[in-house]
């Protein structure tokens, strides 16, 4: 396993990391399982209470995590069960001591959330979402949605808020030649498990991680935190940023549970100052972004 510590767990895995599906039985437990083993995740086994299904894509599935860690010492999870459940699935996952907790649904209630992070933090586990298209290695393996076509390995960390913005952004700066070290969407829901600011200390250790973008979006604090974080750390390398919702109205939630602007609070405006004190490079489109960061690795390349 790669080096580097964020809180109490490594975000690097490989493909000797032993990951569960909790909801492996349902429709996008199947397809994902599916999807992720093919990309090089190590799925060593599914959780279903309710069904009476013995395997899934011949992985075992067992009741609770507690037996699927106990029969294959994973140490990660992948949760794609419905927002109802998802309290109970992270409890369930927490109590197997899984260290890695990656939780793709959307419309976690919010009470919910809170209990979750207050649970995985006492616990010393990284949850990773809600809401949250997942996190991966380019090239070696990934927990949740991230589509292959957006992933290549290269020296460019890259965490985000918006799962569609990312993988355009991916996708792009692919066919530029691009490719990533590690990506890790913080997913876009007010209360969540990490925010961009809890990951500085990991991409400024991380010597696979030249360089970092961070793909946000109007709406709370979480990219003033993160410049503050910056700040705080001494952060030495390259920062990118790209900020979704530029000429969206105050006051309507857009898309995303957090992206909700109070005035000047929350607002492009405010998080562009942030971000550029603090030394990061603020696109204003894709296009601005795809070319600011190809011309960065052409030098980078030819030093």
């Amino acid at each position: 396993m790669y080096g580097g510590m964020w809180k109490m767990f490594s975000p690097r895995i490989d493909r000797s990391t032993g990951v569960i599906v909790q909801g492996i039985t349902g429709r996008a437990g199947r397809m994902h399982t599916r999807f992720m083993r093919d990309y090089g995740t190590n799925i060593v086994a599914g959780v279903s209470p309710k069904a009476d299904v013995k395997d899934v894509e011949s992985v075992p599935v067992f009741a609770t995590c507690r037996d699927a860690v106990k029969a294959t010492k994973a140490t990660a999870s992948v949760l794609l069960v419905g927002a109802e459940q998802l309290l109970d699935a992270i409890r369930d996952a927490v109590d197997a001591d899984i260290k890695l907790i990656v939780t793709p649904t959307e419309g976690m209630p919010v009470h919910d959330a809170l209990r979750a992070r207050r649970l995985t933090q006492e616990a010393g586990a990284t949850w990773v979402g809600a809401s949250t298209p997942g996190m991966a290695i380019a090239g070696e393996v990934k927990l949740g949605f991230l589509p292959e076509a957006a992933l290549t390995p290269g020296p460019l960390g890259i965490m985000s808020k918006s799962g569609t913005l990312s993988y355009e952004s991916g996708y792009r700066l692919v066919q530029r030649g691009v490719g990533t070290s590690i990506w890790i969407g913080v997913g876009g829901d007010s209360v969540k498990g990490t925010r961009f600011a809890e990951l500085v200390p990991f991409y400024a250790a991380d010597k696979q991680s030249e360089a970092l973008l961070i793909i946000g979006e109007i709406g709370g604090s979480e990219e003033e935190d993160f410049a503050a974080a910056l700040t705080a750390q001494n952060f030495t390398k390259p920062v990118f940023a790209l900020i979704a919702g530029r000429s969206s109205p105050a006051g309507v939630t857009m898309g995303h549970a957090g992206a909700l602007v109070h005035g000047s609070h929350g607002g492009y405006a405010a998080k562009k100052a942030a971000l550029e004190k603090a030394g990061a490079t603020v696109f204003g489109s894709l296009d601005d972004m795809t070319e600011g960061i190809a011309a960065w690795h052409a030098a980078r390349v030819t030093v």
